[in-house]
């Protein structure tokens, strides 16, 4: 496996290999040029599963889920929840992250950058 550097909690990507990969267990979800998310298992979820109404009234805390859904994101090797989201109903799942991945690389070969515990740093 090549150099990774972590971009979430549970989210590396692997500068030489080009990949998003799960922190977890390290399996490669998908190419680092496409939206990491289309590589995880998706789950969407009604938002009143885990927001319960505060009390019973037409205004109560709790989302509505005619007008959103909980969407989560999970490694389709490991299990482990990478991501969540609040989409109103219909809408696209977000593309969050868009990283130059090779011009990082050719950062860290050319001494700019250095990885240390999966965190890039500037080379001193």
């Amino acid at each position: 496996m090549g150099r990774r550097v972590a971009i979430t909690e549970y989210l590396d990507v692997d500068i030489d290999e080009m990949k998003w990969l799960c922190s977890a267990c390290g399996a490669q979800l998908i190419d680092a040029a496409a939206n990491y998310k289309k590589g995880c298992l998706v789950h969407a979820r009604n938002p009143r599963e885990v927001h319960n109404p505060v009390f019973e009234a037409e205004f109560n805390f709790a989302p509505d889920p005619a007008w959103v859904r909980i969407i989560e994101f999970y490694c389709p090797e490991c299990g482990v929840q990478i991501e969540t989201e609040y989409l109103p109903l219909g809408h696209p799942v977000t593309h969050d992250i868009d990283l130059d991945v090779a011009a990082l690389r050719d950062r860290v070969d050319g001494g700019e950058l250095t990885i240390v515990d999966k965190r890039m740093e500037v080379s001193r």
